[in-house]
């Protein structure tokens, strides 16, 4: 039991939805993060309260799963939100939901699906609608998918505050990275308005989000993932522009990671830091300095680690910073050691991770994608051997994950709702755009046409794409006209290889090591090649020559 919430709370199970079977009752499904306030603030104000407790106690098999931990539970239950407040019926499929519920809403929710279930029973239960869709139109990949995004991001952006959207104001680094090449203005703007706004000046990192128009309401949670992936997005703005001010952001932010989020016992890094008490934000740096630090959760997730390990690795190709390599590599080792079981990412470290009948850990796609796009990095960046895991986890992922002509996000088993596989359009994009740097990096075109199969497979809904997926018009570009791949025959750290990083295209490829006379470069684009290039400034003549 739950001291602090009185309720007794089960684990994310069988036993659980079994024993609800028994009793002939709902699930209460509560949906939480370590990193939520709002998920603290319904612990204290709700769940704690005697007779609430009491009633769920007597009336529901109540569940408790942590949505960084379970994200296939997550994926197929979250009602917009966390916490969310989920009732399901004993075979997982859902009664109703909601977010938070302070103890009066909690109160008529309790008893309207008491009643429910005593004269409905499951058949008031659905399954949700994104489990019951059929797969997307499939389509032709054109140069207007390009185009429509960029128009998509024209239409939306915000010419007062930067950024996309009215509100909530999210830092969208996939958005960013797509318009530094298309619409370099917007994009710096955008830029602008992420750094200023979301930024710790003190303590470095970035806030999740703001809940207003004008960067307002910060929502001051700290979580890994998104601070990887703006790592990665500031650099390739300092890759653009050579500006201090978006290395700057960058480097304030590998900080943080290094330091708060650096769990030294598994040589990783921490998943997430809680917003902390909202009055120690405005207090001065000496008694900030003074003030109790948030707490840290320091769980150790492969997918998140992947994209701060890539992030890194970009900022270190940009500025031979030995900070970001030595943590990138570190992350890295742990990964590859820990985390990785013949190409299947194990979603966590030292946690109940998700397994099937034969004991071996479940392949969710997001994880494979994100550890894929690492993996290619490192070996474009420190270490070509790791091209070899590179390949075990596409395999692994294609053997495990492709159905028709893309990918579900896991297998179609487990508890609840978890045995219906979803499809999701971001981790197919992510996977696919990996794939092409895989393609590049092995030379196997084998894996370019299963990204090209899978951009098609969502191509005939692309016109509707929001700027939350700039990625798949990125990806879609660069499968489309070639990435520009820069062929390096030389160790990784060389002259010539890091001149071929810091070419201005962060889309680009660069393969090291590459099967060319000793010392020399070369720069392809889809079937055109450039002559070889002995220098740096050979090297960044033929590439401009190319690109004419």
């Amino acid at each position: 039991m739950d001291d602090t919430t009185r309720v007794e709370w089960r684990e994310w199970g069988r036993d659980a939805f079994d024993e609800a079977a028994a009793a002939d009752v709902p699930v209460l499904l509560s949906l939480t993060a370590t990193w939520c306030d709002h998920c603290h603030e319904m612990d204290a104000e709700t769940y704690a309260e005697p007779r609430i407790a009491a009633n769920v106690n007597d009336s529901f098999v109540p569940v408790r799963a942590d949505v960084d931990r379970y994200p296939r539970v997550r994926d197929r239950y979250n009602m917009g939100g966390f916490p969310s407040t989920v009732f399901l019926a004993p075979d997982g499929t859902v009664l109703t939901g909601a977010g938070y519920l302070g103890p009066d809403g909690m109160r008529q929710v309790l008893d309207s699906v008491r009643t429910m279930w005593d004269t409905k029973g499951d058949g008031a239960a659905r399954i949700p609608r994104p489990l019951r869709e059929d797969n997307p139109p499939a389509g032709a990949l054109t140069a207007d998918i390009e185009s429509a995004m960029l128009g998509q991001l024209s239409d939306s952006y915000d010419e007062t505050a930067g950024g996309w959207g009215q509100s909530p104001k999210f830092p969208l680094p996939d958005a960013l990275e797509f318009a530094l090449k298309r619409d370099r203005e917007m994009a710096l703007r955008s830029y602008d308005a992420v750094g200023a706004n979301l930024l710790d000046e003190y303590d470095g990192g970035f806030y999740r989000f703001a809940t207003d128009r004008d960067w307002s309401g910060l929502q001051r949670e700290k979580l890994l993932d998104s601070n990887g992936a703006l790592v990665r997005a500031f650099a390739n703005a300092y890759l653009h522009t050579g500006k201090d001010e978006y290395r700057e952001p960058a480097d304030r932010t590998i900080d943080f990671l290094t330091t708060t989020l650096w769990n030294a016992d598994a040589d990783a890094f921490a998943n997430s830091q809680a917003p902390g008490e909202d009055d120690a934000h405005s207090l001065d740096a000496t008694e900030r300095a003074a003030a109790d630090e948030p707490p840290v959760d320091d769980g150790v997730f492969a997918g998140s680690n992947a994209l701060a390990i890539e992030g890194l690795l970009t900022y270190y190709a940009y500025t031979d910073d030995d900070r970001a390599r030595r943590y990138a590599e570190r992350a890295l080792a742990t990964l590859r050691e820990d985390l990785l079981e013949d190409g299947v990412v194990v979603h966590a470290r030292d946690e109940a991770v998700e397994r099937d009948a034969d004991g071996d850990a479940v392949p969710l796609l997001a994880n494979q994608a994100r550890v894929l796009a690492a993996l290619t990095t490192a070996a474009s960046t420190i270490e070509t051997a790791v091209r070899e895991d590179a390949t075990a986890v596409a395999e692994a992922t294609i053997d495990r994950l492709h159905d028709e002509d893309s990918f579900l996000d896991g297998p179609a088993e487990g508890v609840g709702l978890c045995d219906r596989p979803l499809r999701p359009l971001d981790s197919n994009v992510a996977f696919a755009d990996a794939l092409i740097d895989l393609a590049a990096l092995t030379g196997d075109e084998r894996y370019r046409e299963f990204a090209r199969e899978t951009l098609e497979a969502f191509a005939g809904a692309s016109d509707r794409f929001t700027v939350q997926v700039a990625r798949y018009a990125t990806a879609a570009s660069r499968l489309l006209e070639g990435p520009l791949v820069i062929r390096v025959a030389a160790a990784p750290g060389a002259d010539l290889h890091r001149a071929a990083l810091r070419l201005a295209d962060h889309e680009k490829v660069v393969v090291p090591d590459a099967d060319l006379a000793a010392g020399t470069a070369r720069a392809e684009r889809g079937d055109r090649s450039s002559a070889a290039a002995e220098t740096p400034d050979e090297l960044s003549e033929r590439v401009q020559s190319l690109l004419d």
